[in-house]
């Protein structure tokens, strides 16, 4: 496998041009379109992406160690079909709606004000994730390992503490209606 470092891709259409199948080491991708594009088995580490569209992007066999989305759209990708060795990610201000988390072990992952709505967090481990200002509007969350997360700043989630693992997790008052949904009370 070709290894390509050091080399900032910018305004690049890989749904037209895919992307050549490489490991990509401490790049990064400003304002590029990948959006259903084909990145199976491509191999990122330390590389940012900035401004992008990954909206359905193919990650099966995809490894993303210790990469930065910033700013991107990530509408319905699928994280779960990704190489799961040594995946860290981190996500500042994307939209991430739909996309799937589902079994993934990603410790200390921080999401800082972005959109998760529907994202699908189910057996995942985000034990110490912080989910700072970020919107998870009916998300999924079902066998989900959330000790120490952090969720005092987000918004619209719906955890039921009876089928996650929440201990020592941080909340804020104004969130508490979202850990009693399933029992139809009115908190006021």
């Amino acid at each position: 496998m070709k290894l390509i470092t050091d080399i900032v891709y910018t305004k690049q259409d890989y749904t037209a041009n895919p992307l050549p199948y490489a490991e990509y080491d401490n790049c990064t991708f400003t304002d590029c379109l990948f959006n259903d594009a084909n990145l199976t088995g491509i191999i990122f580490t330390q590389c940012r992406f900035e401004g992008c569209n990954l909206s359905n992007a193919n990650s099966k066999g995809t490894a993303f160690k210790e990469v930065l989305f910033i700013n991107c759209k990530m509408l319905g990708l699928n994280f779960s079909v990704s190489d799961p060795f040594l995946i860290t990610l981190g996500f500042s201000e994307c939209q991430l709606d739909l996309a799937s988390f589902y079994r993934l072990k990603l410790k200390g992952t921080r999401f800082i004000k972005c959109s998760l709505r529907e994202a699908d967090f189910t057996e995942a481990d985000f034990t110490s994730a912080s989910f700072d200002g970020c919107d998870l509007a009916h998300a999924i969350f079902d066998n989900t390992l959330l000790e120490k997360a952090d969720f005092r700043s987000a918004i619209n989630y719906s955890i039921e503490p009876e089928a996650n693992r929440i201990k020592k997790a941080k909340f804020s008052l104004q969130g508490v209606p979202g850990l009693l949904n399933k029992y139809n009370i009115d908190i006021e």
